[in-house]
């Protein structure tokens, strides 16, 4: 059956907590999707629990990233690879809810090019975290939703769905970090294409360290920051 979502998950190093995030995803989505859980390499520790997971449930993909290393890498391969019309990228560190993944791909099947998962939205919230990473990300997304009027309160954060044809269309040109969230925030405001949210209540992970790296990814993010205040493209 072909999937109407395709949740595209980097995974790094995550052992055998990766089951515990796969179960909450494969219990709360209902709707025909594929999971692509994608690793930059064959000694990834994810990847013994992945390919036994994937033996009970072949709609788990383990997916080799030959673009190379680091989370842009994984997820533009992911994006490339998935089959469905709608795109979900979530982490699998378990900050995300999953039971939101159906309810934001309905937002992209009713006409919107980017659903975002807000943690600033009216009835979001954001727990734990380093505090200078919450000021920066709350700062930047409430500046572009009242200035910007990108659509989104939250155009950091990286839990969102995509239209793929959008996607595909506009071009991913992200290679550092998580900034494909914002990049494509950004580029559905240049191109006037509708942006969506849902409140979302996001937990910092209680489990191993996070990979986001802000001061070395911080010029990437700025980029398309101002990326998204340009006039407005055919």
């Amino acid at each position: 059956m072909t999937p109407r979502i395709s949740v595209v998950v980097p995974v790094y190093n995550e052992g055998e907590e990766i089951n515990a995030f796969l179960d909450r995803v494969f219990e709360s989505v209902s709707m025909p999707f594929e999971v692509l859980a994608v690793y930059d390499h064959p000694d990834d520790t994810t990847l013994p629990h992945l390919e036994a997971y994937a033996a009970k449930d072949p709609r788990l993909i383990p997916t080799l990233n030959s673009y190379g290393p680091g989370p842009a890498a994984a997820l533009k391969f992911g994006l490339d690879h998935a089959e469905a019309p709608i795109i979900v990228v979530t982490m699998a560190d378990g900050s995300d809810d999953p039971k939101q993944i159906e309810p934001l791909a309905f937002l992209v099947e009713r006409g919107v090019v980017v659903a975002a998962a807000s943690r600033y939205a009216k009835g979001g919230q954001q727990v734990g975290g380093p505090f200078v990473k919450r000021i920066m990300s709350r700062g930047a997304g409430l500046s572009l939703y009242w200035i910007g009027r990108v659509g989104t309160r939250d155009a950091t954060n990286s839990f969102k769905a995509y239209d793929r044809n959008f996607v595909r269309r506009v071009g991913i040109e992200s290679d550092t970090g998580f900034e494909l969230g914002l990049e494509m925030v950004a580029k559905a405001r240049r191109y006037r294409q509708p942006v969506a949210e849902l409140p979302t209540i996001w937990l910092d992970r209680t489990v191993g360290a996070s990979n986001f790296q802000v001061w070395s990814w911080l010029p990437r993010y700025l980029r398309w920051y101002r990326y998204a205040f340009g006039p407005r493209l055919s």
